[in-house]
């Protein structure tokens, strides 16, 4: 479903991947992903990041968010599976992912807006979700009247943002004090090439 907003292109699809194949999902991806722990730099204080996390894409990608510089590993079969069902449902050929393990309620991502150079003007970025339900939050950058918009993302479930959605709007995945298993989310996303970048910058 489309979720309205304004400023941006928002959908939802509640149960995109069925409750067992989700379980399998997690518990393979736990196991067989590489996740680290990186460390970033605010205020001129560096912090370990509140989650563990993974990126992945075709060969030769890398991208930085928050001062890390993240070279990609080769797509595992089971993400490539993962890959090709979530292109069909967005009409795009994703090219990287970045995976973020959220171990329990006290791991999280602050606010922020995924417009890195390296994803051009109005990145589409579809983000699937395994385990604990978390609450995602999206905020208006620059319309405080706009009252924040809240979505409790399943396990199985697949947002999609698209768009101006980027331009306009900062998202997170708060802190829970209630007791809460493990989340992990994938994050598609398509890096343009250095001549992409110059045209649409």
């Amino acid at each position: 479903m489309n979720i309205p907003l304004p400023d941006a292109v928002i959908s939802y699809v509640h149960d995109f991947i069925s409750h067992d194949e989700s379980i399998r999902y997690l518990e393979t991806l736990l196991t067989e992903v590489a996740w680290q722990q990186n460390q970033i730099k605010m205020f001129g204080k560096v912090y370990n990041e509140p989650r563990l996390t993974a990126w992945y894409g075709d060969q030769g990608l890398s991208y930085k968010y928050s001062g890390i510089q993240l070279v990609s590993t080769a797509w595992s079969d089971l993400l490539n599976e993962l890959k090709s069902k979530v292109n069909a449902a967005a009409s795009t050929e994703f090219n990287s992912a970045l995976l973020n393990y959220y171990r329990d309620g006290q791991d999280s991502m602050g606010y922020h807006q995924d417009n890195e150079p390296e994803l051009g003007l109005n990145p589409i970025i579809a983000s699937l979700t395994f385990g604990a339900a978390r609450t995602f939050q999206l905020k208006h950058i620059t319309d405080k009247s706009i009252k924040r918009k809240d979505i409790l993302l399943n396990s199985g479930s697949l947002l999609i943002m698209a768009g101006a959605t980027q331009h306009y709007w900062k998202h997170q995945i708060p802190k829970t004090r209630k007791p809460i298993g493990p989340r992990l989310n994938i994050t598609f996303r398509v890096i343009k090439d250095v001549n992409d970048r110059l045209h649409t910058s």
